[in-house]
């Protein structure tokens, strides 16, 4: 017998097919999107965990086994000892990246015609038809950082309204056992025009009218973008982040948005939560900013999904399959 508790929101379908799994018990609680201590009493016979963040009181569920995440990033997870105590851990990609991808499309057009600009003169009464407002993404070249299930789901998206991919990473082929929606992505890694590895970064930057980051956020990707890796794009080119914010230094990105050295950024992920209201980001005219929504965990497709995953990942548990998107010991200990 398996005993789970489930400390996100209910998806009353996703619920139904959990607690119809033989030999499981469920227990629901109100969920917290943070870090919270929960009574020893509820979680010390659990042994699965469906949560955003772990509860601060961890060493008391002395009978955990499996912990499944309600997000694509995992860093709430470093740190805890998981690995050390062979406890099974997997994150939630897959889940938002249609909804992320979708976004990634959107600012790529809305960079490239200057929405912003375009808002500012319909505010204004300012009638302006220059070519800036008129430009075609079609032809122009995507480069994609980080090629997993995100990144996959833009290749496709981006092949399909006519632009060229250029993926930057050593795991552009085939993927096992990462969840993915049916129909979406590139399961074979097939897509990309051109693949780039570790020691051709500067040819892969040279190259983009788009650079699109969709890696995750750990000690080794933290800063990965600095000043020198902005200043080999072209001048002409925008810079996308829905993955996290740290993954560019923040001095650097304001660097060469205030020396014209890039065209733009569409940001999504941040250095501070919330951004504060003088931070000078919010006032570059040629960036766009929203405030972490690209994965859209209020869409009506969200929570069926994310329990469409779990219950598939307790399944495979209890029958000994691998589990999807299951984090490695490395990637727990933010390696």
């Amino acid at each position: 017998m398996k005993n789970i508790l489930v400390d996100v929101d209910i998806n009353p379908e996703g619920l139904k097919r959990l607690k119809s799994i033989k030999d499981v018990t469920v227990q629901t609680i109100t969920a917290v999107e943070d870090f919270r201590h929960i009574e020893p009493d509820i979680i010390k016979d659990k042994h699965i965990l469906f949560c955003t963040y772990p509860p601060t009181n961890l060493a008391d569920m002395q009978k955990l086994e499996f912990v499944q995440i309600a997000s694509a990033g995992y860093t709430q997870l470093f740190g805890l000892g998981l690995a050390e105590r062979n406890i099974k851990a997997a994150n939630a990609a897959g889940v938002n990246d249609i909804t992320i991808a979708q976004w990634n499309i959107a600012m790529m057009i809305n960079l490239a015609r200057d929405m912003r600009g375009m808002i500012r003169n319909q505010e204004a009464g300012i009638w302006d038809r220059p070519a800036r407002f008129q430009m075609d993404i079609r032809g122009k070249t995507v480069g994609i950082w980080g090629y997993g299930g995100i990144g996959r789901e833009t290749a496709r998206l981006a092949r399909a309204i006519g632009m060229n991919v250029h993926a930057f990473d050593v795991r552009v082929g085939p993927r096992e056992n990462m969840f993915a929606v049916d129909g979406t992505g590139d399961k074979a890694g097939i897509l990309p025009n051109r693949v780039f590895s570790t020691d051709q970064k500067k040819e892969f930057l040279n190259g983009l009218d788009f650079l699109v980051l969709s890696m995750p956020l750990t000690k080794r990707t933290e800063g990965i973008i600095g000043y020198e890796e902005l200043t080999m794009l072209p001048a002409h080119a925008f810079v996308l982040n829905p993955a996290r914010g740290p993954l560019i230094k923040e001095q650097a990105l304001l660097q060469v948005l205030r020396e014209g050295k890039i065209s733009g950024a569409a940001l999504d992920t941040h250095y501070y939560y919330p951004m504060p209201a003088d931070h000078p980001l919010w006032r570059f005219p040629n960036v766009i900013m929203t405030p972490h929504i690209s994965g859209s965990t209020l869409s009506p497709n969200f929570l069926p999904l994310l329990w469409d995953l779990f219950v598939q990942n307790v399944e495979r548990y209890i029958s000994g399959k691998p589990l999807l998107n299951e984090l490695s010991p490395e990637q727990l200990k933010g390696l």
